[in-house]
């Protein structure tokens, strides 16, 4: 499977924001329009978007499912969702409007054989946040007395699509992905990882790529402060991918 590079939208009451260490009050917005946000995004060559309904995950519920549905209908993106799906209904409700991949979170520390029976009929991702490397759920408002790799271990040779890592110290602070934890989260899984907070650069990217054990970032406010060219990353990625393959 190639490396992806995700771009992320999180959407906070209808608007596209970024959080800083996971604190819903450090909310910065960035756009009004998640939808035109996206048309960007796939103008620019993203083949994939990762979407975080932030209301959804702190009520346990899905909550901007209406914007996911015409981002669906406005762009060809391959979508995930995250965000407050914490059942089979929210889950076939998301099925149901075309999306790609469902990240089950909180459910996945709670109710691990549930995620599992989902992962079995349905396209799932298990996302695995954690803030010192405890499992933290609830739109990360709630941290677990579970850590972060023993999480990760239970779902090891069961059927995922991919697992999603965030270290929460890191995200939103531009300061570099926590590589030692992903790598972690990579090895205790033995399934595909993104890894997802704080990186810094373009050339961060590149490094994780080469390095072979990531299959993939997810970006947000590198992007939206403008520390990331997507549209140029996109254009390197497929050359170094073509280079690897030759």
């Amino acid at each position: 499977m190639s490396f992806e590079v995700i771009p992320a939208i999180d959407i906070k009451q209808g608007e596209v924001v970024r959080l800083t260490k996971g604190v819903m009050e450090s909310a910065k917005i960035y756009d009004t329009n998640p939808c035109e946000v996206a048309k960007h995004f796939e103008e620019i060559g993203a083949e994939w978007v990762h979407i975080v309904d932030l209301d959804g995950a702190i009520v346990g519920k899905p909550v901007n499912l209406e914007i996911v549905q015409e981002i669906r209908k406005q762009t060809h993106l391959k979508i995930e969702v995250g965000g407050g799906i914490r059942n089979e209904e929210g889950i076939k409700r998301y099925i149901d409007a075309g999306i790609d991949r469902i990240i089950l979170g909180s459910v996945a520390m709670r109710d691990p054989l549930f995620t599992i029976s989902m992962a079995e009929k349905y396209p799932i991702v298990v996302g695995i946040d954690a803030k010192n490397g405890f499992v933290s759920v609830s739109g990360w408002v709630e941290q677990g007395k579970m850590q972060a790799a023993e999480l990760a271990a239970v779902f090891k040779d069961v059927q995922l699509e991919a697992v999603i890592c965030t270290d929460i110290g890191q995200d939103g602070t531009l300061s570099g992905i926590n590589r030692v934890f992903s790598e972690e989260i990579a090895k205790a899984s033995g399934h595909r990882v993104f890894a997802s907070g704080g990186l810094a650069n373009e050339g961060e990217i590149e490094d994780i790529m080469r390095s072979g054990l990531l299959s993939g970032v997810i970006v947000g406010k590198a992007f939206y402060e403008g520390k990331v060219n997507l549209e140029q990353v996109f254009k390197k990625i497929n050359r170094i991918s073509d280079k690897i393959r030759e």
